[in-house]
């Protein structure tokens, strides 16, 4: 499971730059930074597919929007490649004062030509994937050709492009006959993914040559097949971001990849995130969860209380031990469903209770049982449910030993 979270910093010209972060609920592996297409925005279809592929799979994704386009204040006519580049700069930064900062950056299409040229200046970064990157910032011109006359002569001209009109200045076409990516790539000194379609139409696959053989070691190579430049079928989404989350992970230090130690068999590990007063790390196994509390006493409720995860345990318990009684028995049990609920009473309103005085905890636990059973055998399965291991545990005596780690 995932969450996502609305945010804005300022950018590089002063505007505020709305952002989303998209990150699973578990403490994530790491963070990536990613920089959408040209006048695209952070909530494209491909955007938002890619960041919550890789926030299902442990890494934490900020998207945003450049200056001047989808939610973000400023003036697009008035920013260029190098503006953009200066964005993702200020987002790194934003993300470095909240104690994430990026060790993996990502971009589609002319973001993937922004995340290589601002790679050097993000001292975090680990690991950069492009898709369907151009390799040189100049390719968008191709996209202006029939207006490329007017804002030479005119200092800037309104094109259309994807059904909405944009303002470009003649600066704006400057800034990307200034930029030199290639010879930039021999001192990138970060793991590189490049990741293209063979059959895209908007950005050649030659682009992609280009990049590949101007890289150093380590660097990587993935064709998406099918795909088209937008990535517009959820499946070339979820594709990418399956790759791209396995590839990232051999470039992560270990306190990165495993946040929480490796648990023993049978031990269970619960570590503090530091995100909130109470929001917690679970590791059980390999599995990861997480414990929070609600809003109403100071947490962040982005997981369950500890009480919750009691409860959850003794439903579970229970519903294990009918399932088990009833194949023993050959009973025709479809489905069992328990719903519980913790309480503090007073002692004096327990009848069965040896304690009489204070307050003690209660458990009211219904059981739902499905399936053609007999009255006797509904009966007997109730009876089993005090007898689950769990229930047991509650109910006995038990020592709980302390010591400092």
């Amino acid at each position: 499971m995932i969450e996502t979270e609305k945010l804005e910093f300022e950018g590089s010209q002063g505007a505020r730059l709305a952002a989303r972060l998209d990150r699973p609920l578990a403490p994530a592996r790491a963070t990536a930074l990613f920089a959408h297409c040209f006048t695209c925005s952070k909530d494209l279809a491909a955007a938002s597919r890619l960041a919550r592929g890789l926030a299902g799979r442990g890494i934490a994704v900020l998207r945003f929007d450049f200056t001047g386009l989808g939610h973000s204040e400023g003036e697009f006519a008035h920013t260029d490649f190098s503006s953009n580049v200066e964005d993702l700069v200020r987002a790194a930064d934003f993300l470095r004062e909240r104690g994430q900062a990026p060790s993996i950056l990502v971009g589609h299409s002319l973001g993937g030509a922004a995340v290589l040229a601002a790679a050097p200046r993000v001292p975090e970064v680990r690991a950069v994937a492009t898709i369907g990157a151009p390799s040189d910032p100049a390719h968008v011109k191709r996209l202006l050709t029939d207006d490329l006359e007017e804002i030479e002569s005119r200092g800037q001209a309104t094109v259309e492009l994807a059904g909405r009109a944009f303002q470009i200045r003649r600066e704006f076409l400057d800034d990307l006959d200034e930029q030199r990516l290639l010879p930039s790539l021999e001192k990138l000194r970060r793991a590189l993914l490049v990741m293209h379609s063979p059959v895209d139409t908007v950005v050649g696959i030659e682009n992609a040559t280009r990049l590949y053989q101007a890289a150093k070691h380590p660097k990587s190579f993935v064709s998406l097949d099918t795909a088209d430049h937008l990535l517009s079928r959820r499946e070339d989404a979820a594709y990418a971001a399956e790759v791209l989350a396995a590839w990232a992970a051999r470039f992560l230090p270990e306190s990165e990849s495993d946040p929480a130690a490796t648990p023993a068999e049978g031990e269970v590990v619960v570590e503090e995130t530091g995100e909130g007063r109470f929001h917690q790390s679970v590791a059980v196994g390999r599995h990861r969860l997480v414990a929070d509390e609600p809003a109403t006493v100071g947490g962040t409720d982005r997981g369950p209380a500890p009480y919750d995860f009691l409860l959850a345990g003794l439903g579970a318990c229970t519903s294990m031990t009918l399932r088990l009684y009833a194949e023993r028995k050959g009973w025709p049990l479809e489905r069992v469903s328990v719903r519980l609920r913790h309480s503090k009473i007073h002692a004096t309103d327990c009848e069965a209770c040896e304690t009489q005085s204070g307050r003690l905890d209660r458990i009211d636990r219904a059981i739902a049982l499905e399936g053609p059973l007999s009255v006797e055998q509904k009966e007997r399965l109730l009876e089993m449910a005090d007898r689950c291991p769990v229930h047991r545990t509650l109910e006995s005596e038990v020592e709980v030993r302390t010591r400092e780690a």
